[in-house]
């Protein structure tokens, strides 16, 4: 199914598919203000990607991009962003279309949940286009320091870690195993307080997680790899997401 240009226009955000190399620059100025980057965020998985733009209609800002890279199976996998620090093999068994998000933000200084909103939204529509069953890529916690992080992360360990046949392995040289946190009850408050918004979202729409996090001191980040598979969605959430990404 073809893709309008325009995916979405609900109220004053706008969500629509990167029309040239302009468009590319702008999203990844946006990048490299929201990952601290001194020069512009910008990398090879970039031309393979699709990348949505959120725009605000009323002051022209650009206030959220992401970046989807499409796979046929499981064997396309080491050509993810994400195999560069998780050993995928258990998923190349995987049957079904993959996509792979990535590069999510939203701009520090906008609040606003309609802009979640309207980039799920976004995503639903191009995920139902093309026939996507396993959603996946990269949670990003901010900072390295894995203390900030023990309730979320013993959250992660108790209730959504990945099924073992998908489990995602050690790959990357510095990881913070949730298996060797102290061995206690998490503050679910705190554990979700501390959840990055975009892997709330995931985990309320029935996402899981690897068993540990990788330390990207390039990035200034610990991150989880986060699967969503497409058929284990509760129907009301759908329903909500397709909804939005109808434009209702």
């Amino acid at each position: 199914m073809a893709l309008p240009d325009i995916l979405l226009s609900k109220g004053r955000y706008r969500a629509r598919l990167a029309a040239g190399a302009q468009d590319l620059a702008e999203a990844q100025k946006l990048r490299s203000l929201c990952f601290r980057t001194e020069a512009p965020d910008c990398d090879a998985f970039d031309a393979a990607c699709s990348h949505v733009l959120v725009e605000d209609t009323v002051s022209g800002t650009l206030v959220c991009c992401f970046r989807l890279l499409l796979l046929e199976g499981g064997g396309g996998l080491e050509g993810s962003y994400s195999a560069q620090f998780y050993d995928l093999s258990g998923l190349q068994a995987f049957q079904g279309r993959m996509a792979e998000m990535g590069r999510f933000c939203i701009r520090p200084d906008r609040s606003d949940p309609d802009i979640l909103r309207i980039a799920w939204g976004a995503l639903t529509a191009m995920v139902d286009a093309r026939g996507v069953q396993l959603l996946f890529g990269c949670s990003s916690f901010a900072g390295t320091s894995a203390e900030v992080y023990v309730d979320a992360f013993a959250m992660l360990r108790d209730q959504y870690l990945a099924p073992k046949r998908w489990l995602p392995r050690v790959r990357a040289p510095d990881v913070v195993r949730f298996g060797a946190l102290q061995r206690r009850k998490p503050d679910a408050k705190k554990a979700m307080q501390q959840m990055p918004p975009l892997l709330r979202t995931y985990l309320l729409m029935g996402g899981w997680v690897s068993d540990h996090a990788v330390v990207d001191t390039h990035m200034d980040t610990l991150h989880v790899f986060t699967g969503l598979e497409i058929g284990a969605i509760p129907p009301a959430r759908k329903r909500l997401l397709r909804a939005v990404a109808g434009g209702k």
